[in-house]
């Protein structure tokens, strides 16, 4: 197999905190740490991967549930075991090579971990009951309450019976539930604690992508998803930031402030719209317009701020301005310096590589133009701007005689536009639901 494991700045840290928590089985959980990348990587989960749930996310968790369990059996309110519980359970809570989706499912993670020949073989040399392993990682489960938490709160007490530690012992249970609330904690802290706003912000978007939400809802959903741990959870809560360093904790707030700083940003420019006047103006830039640094890093900074697996042709994308081919539409503000806020811009299909397995019938007949992701400024997504650009980048491929524009949308975005105009699939693409279709122009502006 691959080696995959020296790409991962976190796992010398992580081995770092095991060298010191004083475990006696030190090989074997760096054994475990060692199998866990090999597989993420090898099933195509690893850095790449387009959803949040990846391997470094799962490092991330396994890190920040370590530092703030050595911490707290410092004060002695854990002991070694619940360490290498904490641990093996956070290394392992997304532990699903094969997910058809990228929202964890505890079920199927429990359920390979269970069949894992390799992995069993390290849990019994760690002399950890895997019963227990496994009902840690079914209390991750998000939210904790209605179907999220009755089906894991049920297989958590079968676990438990199934346990030769837990089996008739209401206390132990009691202690590993709230040790599987340490580590559902710990996992929703461990991604935004770990580095600054753009890190956060840039999972956020891939979080979205992969649960196939609109970019509009970034900002509101993260918001929404911070107040719920902090208010609803405010015990357990404060009781991992408190065993976390000064740093990682400032980290950490200092994200969820952006976040609401953010979504206040929103709200301040949707009142302008509505109230202030503020408009959209949408222009066909023509290749006299584009050849301007400033014009060029205006629109690389919006490029930027897609989500990474939205980003098509990284490497080319400032040439691609200049290429005569593309069509590129821009979308200003009515101020006085009519500042880009947003674009759209394609160009022949045959100048693209799509993802693997799109097969287009079109492709090399010269008559498709092929839509980029639409970009805009965070804060501008919802307001209409994304249409606007939409229609016009449409118009201008019609009159350049092309007869088809595909790209890429969500799903259920694509499926609101089949009852109105003439859009058709090409291929779904499953698990993010970020689809690839056609519209046949002849057939109406889109």
């Amino acid at each position: 197999m691959q080696n995959f494991n020296n790409k991962h700045p976190l796992k010398n840290k992580i081995q770092e905190l095991l060298n010191s928590s004083g475990t006696e089985k030190i090989e074997c959980f760096h054994k475990m740490l060692n199998y866990t990348i090999q597989i993420f990587e090898s099933q195509g989960i690893g850095r790449d991967y387009y959803g949040f749930h990846n391997i470094d996310h799962e490092l991330e968790v396994t890190y920040i549930t370590l530092l703030a369990a050595l911490w707290e059996k410092k004060l002695q309110k854990l002991d070694q075991k619940d360490i290498e519980y904490l641990y093996t359970a956070a290394l392992f809570h997304d532990f699903d090579p094969q997910k058809s989706v990228d929202r964890p499912h505890e079920e199927s993670v429990i359920q390979f971990i269970s069949m894992d020949i390799e992995l069993k073989k390290l849990i019994n040399e760690a002399e950890l009951d895997i019963e227990i392993i496994k009902a840690l990682i079914l209390r991750t489960s998000y939210p904790w309450a209605g179907e999220f938490k009755e089906k894991p709160e049920m297989l958590m007490k079968e676990c438990f019976q199934r346990s030769k530690i837990t089996k008739d012992d209401p206390e132990k249970q009691s202690h590993y539930e709230e040790l599987g609330w340490f580590l559902s904690v710990a996992d929703r802290i461990g991604g935004y604690a770990m580095g600054d706003f753009s890190n956060a912000m840039e999972k956020a978007k891939k979080n979205a992508h992969a649960f196939a939400w609109h970019q509009s809802t970034i900002a509101r959903m993260s918001v929404n998803f911070f107040e719920t741990l902090l208010n609803n959870e405010s015990k357990m809560c404060r009781r991992v930031l408190h065993a976390l360093p000064e740093k990682t904790r400032k980290n950490f707030m200092d994200t969820v402030l952006s976040f609401m700083k953010l979504r206040q940003d929103e709200i301040r420019i949707e009142s302008k719209f509505e109230y202030e006047n503020q408009k959209f103006q949408t222009r066909a830039e023509s290749l006299e317009e584009r050849n301007s640094d400033e014009f060029i890093t205006s629109l690389t900074e919006i490029y930027n701020e897609l989500p990474q697996p939205l980003q098509l042709q990284k490497s080319s994308f400032a040439k691609s301005i200049l290429n005569p081919n593309t069509i590129l539409t821009t979308l200003r503000l009515n101020d006085d310096s009519n500042t880009i806020i947003g674009y759209a811009k394609g160009g022949p299909l045959e100048d693209y590589q799509l993802y693997a397995g799109i097969k287009d019938e079109n492709y090399g007949k010269k008559n498709t133009i092929f839509l980029e992701p639409i970009a805009m400024r965070v804060g501008y997504w919802g307001l209409g701007g994304g249409t606007r650009l939409r229609k016009v980048f449409s118009l201008l491929a019609n009159s350049k005689r092309y007869r088809y524009l595909t790209s890429f949308a969500l799903r259920d975005l694509i499926q609101k536009r089949m009852g109105s105009e003439n859009v058709e699939f090409v291929a779904m693409l499953d698990p993010e639901h970020w689809d690839y279709y056609r519209v046949d122009l002849l057939g109406g502006i889109v």
